[in-house]
């Protein structure tokens, strides 16, 4: 073979080996999903259904990691530094787009530093205590904690965390500092309000609603404009005596920034097909919630929504004063 023949051959071996390579079928391996909250909370909860329905369409095993601390930061560090090739996932609620406001100094970009591949699911609030708190109603809690806001302990799942937000807001609108409890994750605040150890907290209805139903607890409303179809008895806020009151916490799924499109594509693919599944819809009405819309399950619907969120939590974080390092 002659020299430039042996030569052209290794060329067409060379790009024929590239093609092949970027032919490689995605995914090919078990994809690590990380949730930045500790175990058996609501974000891990909602995490684990759609990464059982989502790894079955892509034939491949989706695991949730907990990656815990600092109200989701850590975890969101982590992704933000893993390689984009699809098999490192970041499932992560409304405390992605206050982050940028409550932490001075972060080690990510909370735009800049993902590929979005689609909004989730919304998730209401409760408002929830101790099953022997003393007040009967949402107006008797009202009176209670007012009078009584020095020994009044609400619990809270860290700061950042969508039970910090809600309560911080509570605290706004009634004109009332309480003592609060942080813990690494709402799993462990609601074992201590179980427990008796603390008053009361403000939660997502994946992590209270199966608590309400066993009694196990109190509760005094909804964060929604209308009543939970889940728990239809329980009151809104607004109907309760606290007017405009409203938190609603959305889940996002993030890649690291510079995972190629087609893996994005294919994992928001994926992720409506999750959110069709049959057993998630029930799962999730069970919880409280229900999966969004086909049109906010994809890239471009959470990159605006996340930039929209961002600029909707900056002001009312600046304005309460509330900061960590």
């Amino acid at each position: 073979m002659t020299t430039a023949l042996a030569g052209a051959a290794a060329v067409t071996m060379i790009v024929a080996g590239t093609a092949a390579h970027a032919q490689t079928p995605y995914p090919t391996k078990t994809i690590t999903m990380i949730v930045p909250f500790a175990a058996g909370g609501p974000t891990d909860t909602v995490a684990r259904l759609v990464a059982q329905s989502m790894g079955n369409t892509l034939k491949q095993q989706i695991i949730v990691e907990n990656v815990g601390g600092a109200g989701g930061t850590i975890g969101a560090a982590r992704v933000a530094k893993a390689d984009p090739d699809g098999y490192t996932l970041f499932l992560h609620h409304i405390g992605q787009s206050t982050a940028p406001t409550l932490y001075r100094k972060l080690p990510y970009n909370a735009i800049d530093s993902f590929e979005p591949i689609g909004l989730v699911t919304d998730v209401p609030m409760t408002f929830v205590a101790r099953k022997d708190f003393p007040a009967k109603d949402f107006k008797e809690l009202l009176a209670y904690v007012k009078a009584n806001k020095t020994k009044v302990t609400y619990a809270n799942a860290g700061v950042g965390s969508a039970s910090h937000l809600c309560g911080m807001l509570f605290m706004s609108a009634i004109d009332t500092e309480l003592t609060t409890v942080p813990y690494k994750g709402t799993g462990p605040a609601m074992n201590d309000l179980l427990g008796g150890q603390v008053d009361f907290m403000c939660d997502q209805t994946t992590n209270t609603t199966s608590q309400i139903k066993g009694g196990k607890i109190k509760v005094y409303g909804v964060t929604t404009k209308t009543r939970v179809p889940s728990l239809p008895d329980v009151p809104t806020l607004n109907e309760a005596g606290l007017p405009g009151f409203e938190v609603a916490v959305w889940h996002g799924l993030y890649a690291p920034k510079g995972t190629p499109k087609p893996v994005v594509d294919k994992l928001a693919t994926a992720l409506q097909a999750a959110l069709k599944d049959q057993n998630v819809k029930t799962r999730f009405a069970e919880l409280g919630t229900e999966p969004v819309a086909e049109n906010r399950a994809n890239p471009e619907a959470l990159r605006t929504f996340l930039k929209s969120e961002i600029d909707k939590w900056a002001p009312i974080i600046k304005k309460a004063g509330v900061y960590a390092d």
